[in-house]
């Protein structure tokens, strides 16, 4: 469920930003609302299964899920579909850290790496399936039907987690770390919120200030209150281990790079290239079904050679992938200009993801798996969202920068001007003004597309200098052998 959404969305955002008529803003917030709940609450998810019992939780989360989906597939404007996603983001704080957990305390150490690397080729399989039937509905019915098909799921997963999970919780018992988790979601969400809103109100607006002061200032405490209180949510002694530390720098780098190029890429193909939401759906798709295909493999690669090499070449493929997305125009053949690039991204993440993963979950105590996912899960989440919010920021201003330069090379009248500057916000939606002659038409047309692209390639850029580092990170604190602990 966790993993459809949040691929499923992106391929219907272009087709909800016209539903709303939506500028980019909204449209980011439609993902930033539930990544954020997600990336805030995850850590509180994953201790109160290690507390209250892992299957309990798991299942409370995917109910809170389902509702939250009919609401967003409900919603009639897009301030209640953000409303929506915030709960739904709730509903996955508590339902992603408990499949993980939960694998983790049923398998040893040395079945445990092929068990995640199951794990992660379901997930991939999901994550395959909805683009495709995501990018099917909103063709042939509507977007909110990319909600409401979790509804069934969510049925089928609670008759299978009563039937067959087994309950397990943590042998010592703590209490909740409330305090952390309010100042560890007012501070992300103010800070985001500052990023996103400047786009439109400029740095120096007060409530944009406010938001950047209350949010680094609330982070900053949460640290101060973690290394204080006898349970805190995020234990800093876990990060004494090098392998654990490492391995969440490298999600960071890395999951920041992917997480802004799945939200940017189906509005390239939807907006740009002139794709259908079923076509962009499918685009990803040979990627995916390469993580699926290697996962189990892959999963077992950190037993068998140690965590450093894969964690160093997976995200070297994905840099290279990366950058082979930043080569093409307007226009040309699919296999031409994105398949090789969705190949290689995809065996990248395929080499990454399951000894990651594995990785981390071998880096602390059992006790500890729901706490240890809950952080990991967090990083990756925070991530994307962070950078959907700061590399959002240079898209847009990437793509004013080179439309406007664009509109100043076209006699335009002043009212058409007026109304494309006001609604440059929109980036690949931008619509031509009506009464143009048809070569001006044409003209803004490519002005408009070439303008996404100068920003697309240059975001996709920074995207692979980020691939980069994640693979530095690993080749510096991950150890050669063993099963990573350090």
């Amino acid at each position: 469920m966790a993993f459809i959404d949040s691929t499923v969305v992106n391929v219907a955002l272009p087709a909800i930003q016209d539903s709303f008529r939506a500028t980019v803003v909204d449209v980011q917030w439609v993902v930033e609302s539930y990544g954020l709940c997600l990336g805030a609450l995850i850590l509180v998810g994953g201790s109160l299964g290690d507390l209250f019992g892992r299957r309990r939780m798991f299942m409370v989360g995917v109910m809170i899920f389902a509702v939250a989906s009919a609401g967003c597939g409900l919603a009639s404007n897009v301030h209640q579909l953000i409303i929506a996603r915030s709960i739904q983001g709730v509903g996955a704080a508590l339902l992603v850290p408990g499949s993980l957990a939960i694998i983790s305390t049923n398998f040893d150490e040395q079945s445990r790496g092929w068990a995640i690397g199951t794990w992660s080729g379901f997930t991939s399989i999901t994550t395959a399936i909805g683009p495709v039937l995501g990018g099917w509905l909103v063709e042939h019915a509507s977007w909110r039907w990319v909600f409401f098909i979790n509804l069934p799921l969510a049925a089928a997963v609670i008759a299978i987690s009563v039937w067959r999970i087994p309950e397990s919780r943590r042998t010592v018992v703590a209490r909740i770390d409330y305090l952390g988790a309010v100042l560890t979601t007012v501070g992300l969400g103010g800070l985001v919120n500052g990023l996103i809103t400047s786009a439109n109100l400029g740095w120096k607006n007060p409530l944009v200030l406010a938001c950047l002061i209350i949010g680094c200032g609330c982070l900053i405490s949460f640290a101060v209150v973690e290394a204080r209180i006898p349970s805190p949510m995020v234990p800093l002694t876990l990060f004494k281990s090098r392998s654990f530390s490492g391995a969440n720098l490298v999600t960071l780098f890395l999951y920041s790079a992917v997480g802004i190029f799945f939200f940017l890429f189906p509005m390239n193909l939807i907006q740009v290239q002139q794709y259908s939401p079923t076509a962009a759906g499918a685009a990803l798709l040979p990627s995916i079904l390469l993580m699926f295909s290697l996962s189990r493999w892959s999963g077992g690669l950190v037993a068998r050679y140690g965590a450093r090499g894969p964690l160093v070449i997976g995200p070297l493929l994905t840099a290279l992938g990366f950058v082979l997305f930043a080569v093409p125009a307007v226009g040309g053949s699919y296999w031409k200009n994105f398949f090789p690039a969705i190949v290689v991204l995809g065996l990248g993440m395929a080499i990454t993801v399951a000894p990651l993963t594995t990785v981390i979950m071998n880096s602390i105590n059992r006790d500890q798996v729901g706490t240890s996912s809950g952080i990991n899960n967090a990083v990756a989440r925070v991530a994307g969202v962070l950078s959907i919010a700061v590399l959002g920021i240079v898209m847009v201003n990437a793509f004013v920068y080179r439309l406007n330069h664009r509109l100043a090379q076209l006699s335009l009248p002043a009212e058409a001007l007026q109304g494309l500057q006001a609604n440059e916000m929109k980036l690949g939606d931008l619509q031509v003004p009506a009464g143009l002659s048809a070569d001006t038409n044409a003209a803004l047309k490519k002005a408009i597309e070439e303008s996404f692209v100068f920003g697309f390639r240059l975001v996709i850029m920074i995207s692979a200098a980020l691939s980069l580092v994640s693979a530095a990170v690993a080749w510096l604190t991950i150890p050669k052998d063993g099963d990573g602990l350090a």
